[in-house]
């Protein structure tokens, strides 16, 4: 009988640099407590609770009897293109030719194969930070040098203009926004778009714009960078159906750029996915150019949420929360509470019932915060408050805080 070999497993060094986002691991940890009985309310996974809307699902459907069930071109069907094209031009206020877009799996891919393809071994990213922690990983996967700038409480969860200037140097090859904002739900404004724009002037770094939550904005007006002057040749722009159309599973985002990178982001979409799947994007078409009902009702019902959850945060002792402009999070600040972020966390899942993200999952400096995803009804948001409010009371002492 042959004796079994261990083989060791033996990765690349680079492997050791790679990341994770933290939402999928608190699920499968909040599963894994429901599976031994414990109810759990899920506010960790960022994403929406609704379907996806009719007329999407039915045009895929259609598409998949037509039989859209084929390899399609590697930077996307040229309708669906044509319709982002005409979608940013609309929204933005700038000019984008159909082969200045490039269609991927998700909006994760964007955000990897910019950064495989514009940054070599001890480039400079700047990042935001507290931000979504893919940034970061790829950045340090590639060999870069990742940079955070501080997106801070006091301004709203905006940055200052005058770190960024301070951060940009000659080894800048990257600077990544993202408004609306994850975890925070901050949104950038057209002055501060228009401050950053000036910081960075005419030097030849690419700016990395991730709009993903641009149609999830509360109050005012969403601002791209890639409108500001002699920015669209510098700008990469980031956006998808997952939040605005409830498509998460869907795996449908794009990038916006100028047409000599689009080839480059092609060739690496040819060399790991191919295309993206040819129905979802006939599905896409009709999302864009279809009824736009749905994501008007489900940016109002978020808002409403939004304000419940938030005046209900501030009601527990210890916690103080901003109201967020964008997206569907919320991120306390829970430092009255003399805890720190992650022990917090774990003990709302665990002993509360719970599920949340520390806000040390988005970087060093979401520490003193914690991060609630509001993609739940009203009735288990309310229900998740007196979760809390009846841990925090019988856990916490309040004396000098």
């Amino acid at each position: 009988m042959a004796r079994a070999v261990q083989f060791e497993l033996r990765l690349a060094d680079r492997m050791s640099r790679l990341g994770t986002e933290t939402a999928f691991e608190v699920l499968n940890r909040a599963r894994a407590l429901e599976c031994g009985g414990k109810d759990i309310i899920h506010l960790e996974i960022g994403e929406p609770d609704f379907n996806t809307p009719r007329n999407i699902i039915e045009t895929a459907a259609e598409a998949l009897h037509a039989g859209w069930t084929h390899y399609g071109p590697s930077a996307g069907l040229p309708e669906l293109r044509e319709t982002i094209a005409e979608e940013v031009s609309r929204t933005r206020g700038v000019r984008v030719q159909p082969e200045e877009v490039v269609v991927v799996p998700g909006g994760k891919p964007i955000i990897f194969f910019s950064i495989l393809a514009l940054i070599n071994a001890g480039d400079e990213v700047i990042y935001p930070n507290p931000g979504f922690p893919i940034y970061e990983s790829m950045v340090n996967y590639v060999g870069g040098n990742a940079v955070p700038i501080r997106f801070r409480e006091e301004k709203d969860f905006s940055l200052d203009v005058h770190e960024l200037a301070d951060l940009i140097s000659d080894r800048t090859r990257l600077i990544i926004l993202n408004s609306p904002q994850n975890p925070t739900g901050g949104v950038l404004s057209k002055l501060d778009i228009e401050q950053i724009a000036d910081a960075i002037g005419d030097r030849n770094i690419f700016v990395l714009s991730d709009e993903i939550y641009s149609r999830l904005i509360f109050e005012g007006k969403h601002h791209s960078i890639m409108a500001e002057p002699g920015f669209k040749e510098r700008t990469i722009l980031l956006d998808g159906f997952s939040k605005t159309y409830a498509m998460t599973g869907w795996r449908m985002g794009y990038g916006v750029m100028r047409p000599d990178l689009a080839v480059q982001v092609a060739r690496l979409m040819t060399n790991s996915n191919s295309c993206t799947a040819t129905f979802s994007q006939i599905a896409g078409v009709e999302a864009l150019r279809g009824d736009q009902t749905s994501v008007d009702r489900m940016r109002d019902e978020f808002q409403q949420r939004r304000d419940m959850f938030v005046a209900g945060l501030n009601r527990i002792p210890g916690f103080s929360c901003r109201m967020p402009r964008g997206a569907f999070y919320v991120f306390p600040n829970i430092s009255g509470t003399g805890q720190e972020s992650k022990p917090l966390a774990d003990a709302l899942l665990e002993e509360a019932g719970v599920a949340c993200l520390s806000g040390t999952s988005f970087g060093e400096y979401g520490e003193g915060y914690i991060r609630f995803s509001i993609a739940n009804s009203k009735e288990n948001l309310a229900r998740a408050l007196e979760r809390i409010e009846h841990w925090v009371k019988g856990n916490i002492s309040h004396e000098g805080h």
